[in-house]
């Protein structure tokens, strides 16, 4: 599903990523743990295509079959938008708009119908049991509600990989219990592939594979 190669990275002098390497298979859950500032996030917003990494003739970065390498600005936004969902600390859903709205943003972005797009979200309420939610804005829902709701979002146009940074990291344990949860029901019903950023030890052991990272490298 995911194969990068010689994925290093540079904020002028400063080196966050030193020659990394990871293959990661369809429906694998990996977590990624290591002290702040080992390259944790920077990794996985190169894997994420949000960031690139250091430019050298030797580094590849391949997601579900396509490769990621010199796909102009508007191609990849179009197969970030179609394959890839993120998840966050902080929700990031907008406070004007209501749950179902928030969920139905990417869907917009890909051009999908608005009677589409609706019914889709009001399905994802109702596996996330949110459905007597959804025209709740964000500022009327629980912590835990509003991280799955924002689930929902990366959830809306079933992409192949989700991308999961800190997801726990501001919930309380029993919610927090639950977001795990519910990730392995996801991969197992969906067959999702989820590359979590964590330092929630519980979430990290629940992963196929745990990787340690230090000095921007896999321990």
């Amino acid at each position: 599903m995911i194969k990068a190669k010689h994925i290093s990275k540079h904020y002028g002098e400063l080196k966050v990523l030193d020659n990394i390497n990871l293959e990661i298979q369809q429906k694998e859950i990996i977590s990624i743990v290591g002290p702040s500032g080992v390259g944790k996030t920077t990794l996985l917003q190169i894997l994420g295509t949000l960031e690139q990494p250091d430019q050298n003739k030797d580094s590849f970065l391949e997601i579900n079959g396509q490769q990621i390498n010199g796909l102009k600005k508007k191609a990849l936004a179009r197969f970030r938008n179609e394959n890839i969902g993120f998840i966050f600390q902080f929700h990031q859903l907008l406070p004007e708009f209501s749950a179902i709205e928030n969920i139905c943003i990417p869907a917009f972005i890909k051009n999908t119908s608005r009677v589409d797009a609706e019914k889709k979200a009001m399905e994802l309420l109702g596996y996330l049991d949110l459905k007597h939610r959804a025209n709740h804005k964000p500022n009327e829902l629980s912590g835990g509600e509003q991280q799955r709701v924002a689930v929902a979002r990366a959830l809306i146009n079933q992409p192949k990989v989700i991308f999961a940074d800190e997801p726990s990291g501001n919930l309380d344990s029993a919610s927090a219990n639950k977001l795990h949860q519910l990730f392995l029901k996801l991969r197992d019903e969906f067959d999702q592939t989820f590359v979590i950023v964590t330092h929630n030890e519980e979430l990290a052991d629940m992963a196929d594979r745990k990787l340690e990272m230090k000095d921007g490298q896999f321990v």
